[in-house]
């Protein structure tokens, strides 16, 4: 549940593709016919020569589930291309229809290779077992190292520099979640990182998933989270269920099990099962299970079930107390004697209490799950929790528990809502099942399937019909004032299609859309649940959950998992083709992409690197990104008319390449990692983009070079000495240094522009208790700086450039309230222009700009409205003439847009997200109005 996002202070440029890892499905059914089957026999891996889906089968495989599961893969490698030997079983679930499913984790080199589970699912028991679908994802040809080379603390440094704000950075706090292989062609050692830190600009609590590949040292992946959630295969997958669910005397017996179970555990503990009153939060007294102490008094601990419920009253205490497990000095909501006080309705306790029994009722009566672990593990929410003194509107899965906010003036205690407690507590169901990632399309799935079951058991529970308009309303009773309609965090019957809705946002906002683009799946799946019945609606999606799901898998593959479930459970041709109309009416079919209406031609798909920016000049582009054969980020090159097919430009030596600049005939970029002699370091290459040798011009191994340039035989870059901090630019002619340029002592330069003999730069140094920020204009023939142009009111120029014969450059005044402009001048210091001013509508304070001889080219940042973030509101690209004029809209794709470079004329290529991944495309002139 979120009904409150921060406001990101930049966008990511990818979503689940940042991983190389969305694998667009693409069912080979059996040949054709009149009425085809909807349900997949074959969905090919992309990047893996193994199968994600096969379904249909009906192979012998006699012994112990887990083993025989094992046996079989083994058995046909040819067909899987599975090392047996890179599987560790994470758990074995037994249905209650007889059918077992086995889910196993790939492991390299001993350590978790990240979202990787492949599942065989047998039916049957004995002599009479046999395989009937396996599928998920499994990566052929991993052979990344298992020993990181960068020391710990480098790669805790590393982590904190996913930190944009270096007042978040100074208070982080920094947990080290281990090493985990990150897969996609040989793969990629990572050091993952779960970074916490207060927003300072005031909101939420920031809490951001870092991933340093352990090589060299460079953050992998980074995306925020709102809560942490286990990134692949945590937990065990479920219990034997024996009984049948339906079976009256069957379940009568196993409750009266967990019963005993439950009481068997409080006595453990000194706790024994007992019954009382308390108010709820309406104030009404209700009817409770808890548990009695030794000492006479009680608690609210429910030993009624096999899953122990405790209810926490955190009593205004930091959420931060609550991370993870639960603070030594805290104990469950207490009382005197068996009637609770008033404090435990207002606090949201009682709520929270009841709500669990009921969630843990539906899903062991209903869908035979004991427990949300399917282990019949304690189950534990923590209420009234607070952030930095304020009452929190929210409510959270950690990981481990659930938590909740206190509400406030506007809401009440989250804990209140049933919908809202189902919904977090499925993700614990989720997190110990298909551990789906909390990214991109696999996060919007996440919430998708939250909210569904929070919405089914709150409708079970009151026996609401759905066809009621409340139905589809998840956290309608959460207002203290206005309508449920008002109230609702979401509502399921919105009819959100991938083509014409899906919100294209980067990992930044939102950590790719999981919120913003979870209804596109959920509303399906409340389709089915409306034209199906509810009950066979429930087994179905619970069973595409515990079992075909995995943790990387995309919308596509949720369908498909739909459609393997229907079939496992015997659903007939009418209802399949139910599933199956519910899921085209929102678009959720391979390809979809393809149908959302770009105007822009791509140039690389899939951009898979969170640290990607693109050059482009005369025609030819330059791109750092990940390959299916590399497991590390190479650099790409091609022509920004699409024409040709990409080529790699880097070596393949085992080291990042990247932070490219190139003049459309050669290209110069970094390298960073180990060499040939296994020293690590970071080193300036050159090569021409035609292909040929790649000549070495600098090596450091503490100083990286920035702001690459290069024009014709000349390039020129900065460097830091951090133990002065001393900022040199070096220019090199025909690769031999050829001057170097010292600022003054106590000066340092950022994004150099280098063209026909001229360098520019923003040069800053410190003003009091402030710093001075000028463009600087540089002439190799004369050797010195030519011009200079101070800010005026406290304004100050960075990112300047070289275009039409003049210096362009932002000018950002030192009062946040203010916009940043776009100025222009002559090289000699003279004739001051205004390209963009501040009153204009596309103007913001934190803009970005390129521009060619003939135009310019705005990114207008991001910024979310009080009703959320849209599509609308992600950074969108406009052009105007170079000397100034009305901005048009460059492009009218609906998604993010970010990281634009200007090509020739008004050709501009840039990175996009609107297709629900990142990709480089390119337009050759605006769009105009959109």
């Amino acid at each position: 549940m979120n009904h409150r996002s921060r406001t990101p202070r930049a966008l990511g440029v990818g979503i689940t593709a940042a991983l190389s890892l969305v694998l667009a499905a693409s069912p080979a059914l059996a040949g054709p016919t009149a009425d085809p089957d909807p349900v997949p026999g074959l969905v090919a891996g992309e990047g893996t020569a193994t199968p994600q889906l096969v379904t249909g089968l009906a192979e012998a495989a006699p012994g112990s589930p887990a083993d025989a599961a094992r046996a079989y893969l083994a058995a046909h490698s040819d067909r899987y291309r599975i090392d047996p030997g890179q599987l560790t079983e994470i758990g074995t679930e037994r249905a209650a229809d007889g059918r077992t499913t086995v889910r196993f984790e790939q492991r390299h080199g001993g350590l978790q290779v990240f979202g990787a589970q492949y599942l065989v699912h047998l039916v049957g028991e004995g002599a009479e077992q046999r395989v009937e679908s396996v599928g998920g994802k499994y990566f052929t040809g991993l052979t990344a190292p298992t020993t990181p080379a960068v020391p710990a603390p480098i790669l805790r440094e590393r982590a904190l520099d996913a930190l944009k704000d270096p007042r978040a950075r100074a208070g982080a706090a920094v947990e080290d979640r281990g090493l985990v292989v990150l897969p996609g062609g040989a793969g990629r050692l990572a050091q993952h990182f779960t970074l916490t830190a207060a927003d300072p600009d005031g909101g939420d609590r920031l809490v951001r998933e870092v991933y340093v590949d352990a090589t060299v040292g460079v953050v992998a992946l980074a995306h925020d989270a709102r809560a942490p959630y286990p990134m692949g295969g945590a937990g065990g997958v479920g219990a034997k269920a024996g009984a049948k669910a339906g079976a009256k005397a069957g379940a009568k017996a196993a409750a009266g099990s967990a019963a005993r179970d439950g009481a068997a555990a409080g006595a453990a503990a000194g706790v024994e099962p007992a019954t009382g009153t308390a108010p709820d939060a309406f104030g009404r007294s209700v009817k409770v299970n808890v548990g009695r102490l030794p000492d006479g008094s009680y608690q609210l601990t429910d030993l009624t079930r096999s899953a122990a419920i405790s209810t926490y009253d955190a009593a205004g205490r930091d959420s931060e107390d609550f991370k993870g497990t639960i603070p030594a000095d805290s104990a469950p909501a207490h009382s005197a004697g068996p009637d609770f006080p008033a404090s435990t309705g207002t606090s949201g306790a009682t709520n929270a209490h009841l709500n669990a029994g009921t969630v843990y009722d539906f899903y062991r009566n209903r869908l035979g799950r004991e427990g949300l672990d399917g282990k019949g593990g304690p189950i534990t929410s923590v209420v009234n929790v607070t952030f930095g003194g304020q009452q929190i509107p929210n409510a959270y899965w950690d990981g481990s528990k659930m938590v909740y906010g206190g509400g406030g003036p506007t809401y009440q205690p989250f804990a209140v809502a049933l919908d809202v407690a189902g919904h977090e507590m499925t993700h614990g169901v989720i997190s110990n099942s298909a551990a789906l990632a909390y990214v991109g399309q696999s996060g919007a799935m996440n919430e998708a399937i939250a909210d569904y079951f929070g919405n089914a058991i709150e409708v079970t529970a009151r026996g609401q019909s759905m066809n009621d308009p409340k139905a589809a309303l998840l956290g309608e009773d959460l207002c203290r004032t206005g309508t449920p309609e008002e109230c609702a965090g979401r509502r399921l019957d919105d009819r959100r299609s991938t083509v014409t809705d899906y919100v294209g946002a980067g990992l930044d906002v939102d950590s790719g859309g999981v919120h913003l683009n979870s209804t596109i799946f959920g509303g399906a799946l409340w389709d089915i649940r409306r034209t199906l019945d509810p009950l066979t609606a429930d087994r179905l999606i619970y069973r595409a959950l515990t079992g075909y799901l995995t943790p990387l898998d995309d919308f596509v593959d949720g369908r498909n998992a739909v459609f393997a479930a229907g079939r496992a459970l015997n659903l007939n041709r009418a209802q399949l083709r139910t599933v199956e109309k519910a899921f085209d009416a929102h678009g959720i079919r391979a390809g979809w992409q393809s149908r959302v209406g770009l105007d822009s031609r791509p140039l690389l798909r899939d951009i898979s690197t969170t640290m990607a920016s693109p050059a482009a000049a005369n025609g030819h582009w330059v791109m750092m990104s990940n390959t299916e054969t590399l497991s590390k980020t190479a650099l790409f090159t091609g022509s920004t008319s699409g024409s040709g097919t990409p080529t790699r430009l880097s070596p393949e030596d085992g080291r990042y390449h990247g932070w490219a600049a190139t003049d459309g005939t050669s290209a110069a970029w970094v390298a960073v990692g180990p060499d040939a002699q296994g020293v690590f370091g970071m080193e300036l290459l050159t090569g021409p983009l035609s292909g040929g040798s790649i000549r070495s011009l600098y090596r450091s191994a503490n100083q990286q070079p920035g702001d690459l340039r290069v024009s014709g035989n000349e390039l020129v870059f900065r460097t830091t000495d951090f133990a002065t901090d001393q900022t040199t630019i070096h220019l090199y002619r025909n690769g031999t240094q050829a001057a170097e340029i010292p600022l003054p002592q106590g000066h340092s330069a950022a994004g150099l522009a280098f063209k026909d003999g001229i360098i520019a730069w923003s040069e800053q140094w410190a003003v009091g208790d402030d710093y001075a920020f000028a463009p600087t204009v540089y002439s190799i023939a004369a050797g010195k700086v030519v011009a200079q142009y101070p800010g005026t009111d406290g304004a100050g120029g960075t990112d300047p450039q070289l275009a039409g014969g003049r210096l362009l450059w932002k000018e950002t005044p030192a009062d946040r309230s203010k916009k940043s402009s776009i100025r222009s001048g002559a090289l000699d210091g003279s004739g001051v222009t205004e390209v963009l001013s501040a009153d204009s509508p596309v103007a913001a304070r934190g803009l970005s700009f390129t521009a060619s001889d003939q135009a310019v080219t705005v990114e207008q940042p991001g910024s979310k409205p009080g009703s959320g973030w849209t599509n609308a509101a992600l950074p969108k690209l406009w052009q105007l003439p170079v000397t100034g004029g009305t901005p048009q809209r460059l492009s009218c794709n609906r998604g993010s847009q970010v990281f634009a470079a200007a090509d020739q004329g008004t050709r501009v290529v840039w990175l996009d997200a609107t297709a629900g991944r990142t990709d480089l495309v390119v337009r050759d002139r605006p769009a105009g109005s959109c």
